[in-house]
């Protein structure tokens, strides 16, 4: 089985930031990799990885990091992957990290989920994946499907709180 997503974190103490993406993976059976790499610390790593994520059939990259949050971008400015960022929580409450990744220059775009919000990144990996891969659109169909069902279920169970000025 070959990875069609890498998920990068620039530390492991990002990787429970990305529990709900690689939960998600498993559920709609998308093969990934997972890898720690530092845009800072191992700047010669990234640029490798980079370089050969599609030589070795990567189609999308999600990058999780914090603080300074380079790690998306400088992947991005090496590939022609589509790479999406994901912010994690640190100092000024992920804030410097979701500006540091949402305001690329021109040429280098990386789409930008919220703040340690890997299931919207790992919905986003599958949508541009299941533009060519039919079982995957299916998949991605089925689960938002799945998503309004639920919300068809909270109404119903908000029907039985009562409180005695609710109209409804």
């Amino acid at each position: 089985m070959n990875p069609l997503v890498s998920v990068i974190m620039g530390s492991t103490s990002d990787l429970p930031v990305l529990e709900k993406a690689l939960a998600f993976f498993d559920e709609m059976e998308i093969p990934f990799e997972m890898n720690a790499l530092s845009a800072h610390r191992t700047p010669e790593l990234v640029e490798e990885f980079a370089k050969n994520a599609q030589k070795r059939g990567i189609k999308v990259i999600i990058a999780a990091a914090g603080m300074a949050a380079h790690l998306p971008g400088v992947i991005a400015a090496m590939t022609p992957i589509p790479v999406i960022g994901i912010p994690v929580k640190s100092g000024n409450d992920g804030m410097d990290a979701l500006f540091s990744i949402v305001q690329m220059p021109p040429g280098i775009p990386v789409a930008t989920v919220g703040i340690n919000n890997s299931l919207n990144a790992a919905i986003l990996a599958a949508q541009i994946l299941a533009v060519g891969d039919p079982s995957i659109a299916k998949q991605v169909v089925n689960y938002k499907e799945n998503l309004k069902k639920k919300i068809a279920k909270a109404n119903e169970e908000l029907k039985e709180v009562h409180y005695k000025f609710k109209t409804n």
